[in-house]
């Protein structure tokens, strides 16, 4: 029984062997495929800085007061409250140290930062009109993106694919050889997405910096579609060729 496991296995070991050697001779072309397009973002994610002034004749007016009304500005040009995350309380501080710290100084101006997700520039303009200048410290564009982003990774994929296919074919051709079936697909990284998607402060559309400014604005006039977001994507295909 033992002779004929021996057996066995060293017949298997034979047929890897000669399998490794035949695929070591086998001829392939490496090739890389590329796929792009650019999209106009449609989730623009702006962050509002909110914090306590003193009103001359009232005197300090309340976070509670700033957040029911920003609350309430949101709502009147059809922001949903899913679309409004709170970001941080005075910084990163949180909320409890925040009430603790008011405790010890009763003068201690409160702020919040909020994060309203819009999809046009348009609405943008909107929410800042109907914003308190006194309470308003920053706005500004923290990021964008764009909603069916991973839809169109998939198709943007399935291109380049398609394009390491052409590519194959084309430089087999010209010396007379034919392409088989794909012996490898490596699929690159997300590298190639432009930094538009995860940070749009280096060319923010602010009104920044101090709720002065928010007459001043910086945003595109009449509408204008932001700068569009590049998506590229590349896939590495090996080809056996017959």
């Amino acid at each position: 029984m033992k002779k004929t496991c021996l057996v066995i296995m060293l017949f298997a070991i034979t047929i890897f062997a000669e399998a490794q050697t035949d695929a070591a001779k086998q001829k392939t072309v490496s090739v890389t495929g590329t796929a792009e397009t650019e999209v106009t973002p449609d989730e623009i994610y702006v962050q509002v800085d909110l914090r306590e002034y003193d009103k001359k004749g009232v005197g300090k007016i309340a976070l509670d007061n700033i957040k029911n009304d920003f609350m309430a500005a949101c709502k009147s040009v059809g922001i949903n409250d899913s679309d409004i995350t709170v970001e941080a309380y005075e910084g990163n501080a949180s909320y409890w140290q925040l009430r603790h710290n008011r405790k010890k100084d009763p003068d201690l101006k409160a702020g919040i930062s909020y994060w309203v997700k819009l999809r046009t520039t348009q609405k943008m303009d909107e929410l800042v009109d109907k914003l308190d200048d006194e309470a308003t410290q920053n706005f500004f564009i923290a990021k964008v993106d764009y909603s069916k982003r991973i839809e169109l990774k998939k198709q943007l994929k399935i291109n380049a694919i398609k394009a390491a296919k052409e590519k194959a074919v084309y430089l087999t051709d010209a010396i007379g050889e034919h392409i088989g079936g794909a012996v490898s697909i490596t699929d690159v990284e997300d590298n190639a997405v432009s930094d538009l998607l995860y940070n749009y402060r280096a060319n923010q559309f602010a009104y920044a910096n101090t709720s002065a400014r928010l007459s001043e604005k910086q945003v595109t006039d009449n509408g204008t579609d932001f700068k569009k977001i590049k998506f590229q994507f590349q896939v590495n295909v090996v080809f056996g060729l017959q």
